[in-house]
């Protein structure tokens, strides 16, 4: 009367299946983890994660930057110190001591980070001219070596690698 039923053992629970090996995907690390969750895009060493912050925190700025209200409040910051900077000037005092020299002040606002960079988490390449409104834009040396499921010859990854060292490399390239 009715389906027999199967006897079979029960299929594997997904909590006891294992997340196949992965690459972290910030620039620089490559380090190969096993992840412990679906989501991990990076390995947990605290050195990684710090700088894929670091990034992360840098490309949020970046995009608050370009917001119409944050760039009034820039702009009206400015014209108040350059208004302050001409009464100072206008009513001479004592002669200023000299300003000890920066301690660098906050990260996200350094000069190399000035335009905007790369996508590629750890990544701070910038973008050439008149690609700023592409949202996934990446140079194309970049992109080669960021794509873990791209099969490259031997002689092509050593042709890579040795390129990408000479690009590296301080100094004037051969």
């Amino acid at each position: 009367m009715g389906r027999a039923q199967s006897i079979s053992p029960p299929p594997c629970f997904a909590s006891t299946r294992r997340l196949p090996l992965r690459v972290c995907l910030r620039k620089g690390c490559g380090r190969i983890y096993q992840p412990r969750r679906w989501n991990r895009r990076y390995c947990q060493d605290p050195a990684c994660l710090k700088l894929v912050r670091r990034w992360q925190n840098a490309q949020r700025q970046q995009q608050r930057r370009q917001r119409a209200e944050v760039c009034e409040q820039q702009a009206a910051a400015k014209r108040q110190r350059r208004q302050r900077r001409r009464q100072t000037q206008a009513t001479p005092r004592a002669p200023p001591k000299p300003d000890p020299p920066p301690d660098g002040g906050a990260w996200s606002r350094r000069r190399k980070n000035s335009a905007p960079f790369c996508q590629r988490p750890g990544c701070y390449v910038p973008l050439p001219a008149g690609t700023y409104d592409l949202v996934a834009y990446q140079p194309p040396l970049t992109q080669v070596l960021s794509l873990p499921s791209v099969r490259l010859e031997r002689k092509e990854c050593h042709a890579l690698r040795a390129l990408f060292q000479t690009l590296n490399e301080p100094g004037d390239p051969p």
